[in-house]
């Protein structure tokens, strides 16, 4: 995401931000916090409000759907970050608004968003421009922290792709970011030269806030960096400083793991690195990483350069049969977080849950005359459930913050997928329109990109309706929890060979193979009939697995 950098008169720089979650002191016992146009995506610089889900006075809670915002990618709902009552929209359906502005506001009380008037809030705001840096300011362009996904309000910087005095090409990855959802690659919207790194890799920094500096150009990076250092910039208009840089001590993280892997074509290493193998014209590309998020180290180019005999690495033998446990606190990651805010937010909600068992022979025997032709056992479960929506559309609703049942109009199946230190949701959109082959050939691609860390928001981000499959893990039988903003979730257990009544049969009993699934639902909109009409058009999908063919 670009912020850009505007100027304010002839001297100062003033650097535009995304004020998520501002607050502003617009009158004596007054507050109110901004509703900010996000970055639903890292190329997303502006956005176009489709619907406002909330009026004026309306209350809203933290996690609620404000508003529909068409991006350059697609039409999502956005939360609010805060509890609060509408005091006003600025921006209309239908018109757009740059990343980071304002186009509402929340008031603490209904009284106060009575009273408040939007056009006071742009002055509470002036008098941040007169506080920057005296003197001339030289040209700059901020990198800014990303909003990777809609629900992302802080990321951390996992590794610099680029060093200060690099030349940055507008397109150039500068940064890997650890987001509430997946570790990605941040691109530069601009071209220049590195001038000034604020903010640490391992550090946290919140959405918007700056944390890096290009110059226009070699000559001026000294200025820049001079200008733009943390204790000169202390008093520029930020919504939320950014964290100060971490002690040279703090990143000993480096032998943690993590499931992220660099974009194919892609090199990360540290700057000592970096700067080793430049002097001795060295490919690090050619240089395997031992560093955390397998980046390349000092110690990994001089052994490629046979300056350093490899370490060796003492083993703590372990006692038989038992795998070391983390002790005491450990810090939940960017995704963790996410997840229990998401596991969280679900308790507000009235649900319920059905169970039905299902046989899988025909099942099961369609996916061994299938599997050659690479069809998985995913897509054929994705398949089902396509059916099944298609004929029970009120299960793939979702219940609207205004008090509404919002239908979908695609039918998007998304499948958990356990992910080092989390789990995420890639989705196959439009499941009852493509083949199982198709189906096949998305999945194998999501699971890929879930587990290199590269899939795109749309692809995590739009299902209607998800499955929780447990059936590889030998589970009898569970319950999935919720996600937000969908109508139901699907939780599959283990297929298993039971006795049942067959007549004709030795004793007239026979063997048959069953599994055990259990849908979770909104009770706001579904009813228990409802579920039970699902199941039974998704037993019928399974049970007779022709249909999906």
């Amino acid at each position: 995401m670009r912020l850009a950098a505007l100027w304010c008169g002839a001297s100062a720089l003033v650097v535009r931000q995304q004020p998520t979650r501002r607050r502003l002191r617009i009158a004596p016992r007054m507050a109110v916090s901004e509703i900010a146009m996000p970055a639903l995506s890292s190329t997303m610089t502006s956005g176009r409000v489709v619907s406002w889900l909330v009026g004026k006075g309306d209350k809203v809670e933290a996690g609620d759907p404000v508003m529909v915002v068409e991006s350059d990618k697609a039409d999502m709902e956005v939360e609010s970050f805060e509890e609060g009552y509408v005091a006003a929209i600025v921006v209309d359906e239908g018109s757009d608004a740059d990343v980071g502005v304002a186009v509402g506001y929340l008031a603490e009380t209904a009284e106060e968003a009575a009273a408040f008037e939007p056009g006071a809030a742009p002055a509470a705001a002036a008098p941040a421009a007169a506080a920057a840096p005296a003197g001339d300011a030289p040209e700059s362009v901020s990198v800014t922290m990303p909003a990777l996904s809609s629900t992302m309000t802080s990321g951390t910087i996992v590794s610099w792709l680029k060093n200060v005095g690099d030349k940055v090409e507008a397109g150039d990855p500068v940064m890997v970011v650890e987001s509430d959802k997946a570790d990605m690659e941040v691109e530069s919207f601009d071209e220049g030269y590195v001038a000034s790194i604020l903010v640490d890799e391992g550090s946290e920094a919140d959405v918007g806030a700056v944390v890096a500096l290009l110059a226009p150009d070699e000559a001026s990076i000294a200025e820049v960096a001079a200008f733009g250092a943390p204790g000169a910039a202390a008093a520029a208009p930020a919504p939320a400083p950014a964290p100060a840089p971490a002690p040279a001590a703090a990143p000993a993280a480096s032998s943690s793991s993590s499931g992220w892997v660099a974009t194919p074509g892609a090199t990360t290493a540290t700057p000592k690195a970096r700067k080793l193998a430049k002097s001795k014209n060295l490919d690090l590309a050619t240089v395997a990483g031992t560093g955390r998020f397998g980046r390349v180290t000092e110690a990994d180019v001089e052994q490629a350069l046979g300056i350093a005999k490899p370490k060796k690495v003492e083993l703590v033998p372990a006692v038989a049969g038992e795998a070391a446990a983390p002790l005491g606190s450990v810090p939940m990651t960017g995704m963790q977080q996410a997840i229990a805010k998401n596991m969280e937010a679900t308790l507000s909600v009235p649900v319920f849950r059905v169970t039905k068992t299902v046989a899988t022979d025909a099942f099961d025997a369609l996916y061994q005359k299938l599997k050659p032709d690479g069809v998985t056992v995913s897509a054929l479960l994705a398949k089902a459930c396509a059916i099944a929506l298609v004929k029970t559309p009120l299960i793939n609703a979702a219940y609207g913050a205004s008090g509404t049942i919002d239908y979908n109009d695609h039918v998007n199946v998304a499948q958990a997928v356990a992910l080092d230190g989390g789990l995420i949701t890639p989705t196959l959109r439009d499941a009852d329109k493509l083949s199982l082959t198709d189906l096949s050939a998305a999945w194998k691609d999501l699971v890929g990109k879930a587990r290199s860390g590269s899939l795109k928001p749309e692809e995590y981000q739009t299902g209607t309706f998800t499955i929780s499959n447990l059936g590889m893990f030998d589970v009898a039988q569970f319950d999935a929890i919720l996600p937000p903003g969908q109508g139901a979730i699907l939780a599959i257990a283990s297929s298993k060979v039971v006795p049942i009544p067959m007549p004709g049969a030795a004793l007239g009993v026979g063997l048959q193979k069953q599994m055990t699934v259990t849908i979770t639902c909104d009770h706001r909109i579904i009813s228990g009939a409802d579920a039970a009409a699902f199941l039974k058009d998704f037993a019928a999908a399974v049970e007779n697995p022709q249909s999906l063919v």
